[in-house]
């Protein structure tokens, strides 16, 4: 298995079941509340070491309990969070409804947004020791962009999950080794909404892994054939985290070639939606192998 570092936001998610989405000004009952350890970055992190990889943590909390909840369970989970360092304020917080296994989320990045390119650059020799670098937007795009240079240097690979999606350049792209945007993500990131996946996939080949949901995944190859990875039929439960599951499970298992990635990582995906939380739905190693097993 490989050796991951993931760089990116670290979160405390405050989850909502609800019958139904309230309308705007609207209050409505409620069928239950957890709080759970969130934040695309540290959800990645889980799903990668739960699946066997040897995963380190570039990021920030802040000075708050939550900062100090969130270290103890990534270190709890196998994470190494040297590189984790603490931002006066807040930590970031996702303030997440749940309801029918849809869910709707404001993010709050507080710390995140204080993990900044001279971070990055403390953490070099961590990076350059990496299989794969894993990153998304929920922190600095400059911090993005630092990161990028950094693996470049050393030929370390990085998967970009471009979520919350925006425009990127095409410089950056193409520092990128893949990038996993959903469909609407996609046509954000290449500056053309309204686009489809017929249109938006020919013009990064080789570059892109698009998720759809119980749908599956897509992939353009460098020769321009597609393939395509069909979805794992589940019930579904929530569907917090199962995208980040995704991330997580193809970064460990892309040694073993990006096609075997990509089906462990719509397993792991499929698995994650059917129980309730962003990490802890995610599954076990033995749980993914006994799972597409059957």
């Amino acid at each position: 298995m490989s050796k991951v570092v993931v760089v990116g936001s670290i979160n405390m998610d405050l989850v909502a079941v609800a019958p139904r989405f309230p309308a705007p000004g609207e209050t409505i009952s409620g069928e239950r509340f957890v709080t759970v350890p969130g934040g695309k970055g540290a959800n990645q992190a889980v799903a990668a070491s739960r699946l066997g990889a040897s995963v380190s943590m570039v990021g920030k909390v802040g000075r708050d309990g939550f900062g100090d909840q969130l270290l103890a369970v990534l270190q709890h989970e196998g994470v190494d969070t040297r590189h984790v360092g603490r931002a006066d304020g807040a930590s970031g917080v996702a303030l997440i409804t749940v309801s029918g296994g849809e869910n709707s989320i404001v993010v709050v990045p507080g710390a995140n947004h204080a993990l900044l390119p001279a971070d990055i650059a403390a953490a070099e020799a961590e990076l350059a020791s990496a299989d794969v670098i894993l990153t998304q937007l929920e922190i600095p795009l400059a911090t993005v962009a630092a990161l990028l240079d950094i693996a470049a240097r050393h030929r370390v690979p990085v998967i970009l999950n471009p979520a919350p999606a925006q425009p990127l350049p095409a410089e950056l792209l193409a520092q990128c080794a893949l990038i996993t945007p959903n469909e609407h993500e996609l046509a954000t990131v290449l500056g053309r909404p309204g686009e489809g996946m017929d249109s938006l996939l020919p013009l990064l080949p080789g570059k892109v892994v698009m998720t759809h949901g119980k749908n599956g995944a897509w992939h353009v190859r460098a020769d321009g054939s597609l393939y395509h990875q069909p979805g794992f039929a589940v019930q579904a439960v929530d569907s917090t985290g199962a995208g980040d599951t995704f991330n997580g499970a193809l970064a460990a298992f892309l040694p073993q070639g990006l096609e075997v990635a990509m089906r462990h990582a719509a397993a792991a995906g499929a698995l994650a939606v059917t129980r309730l939380g962003a990490q802890a739905g995610m599954p076990q190693r033995s749980e993914l192998q006994a799972f597409m097993a059957s």
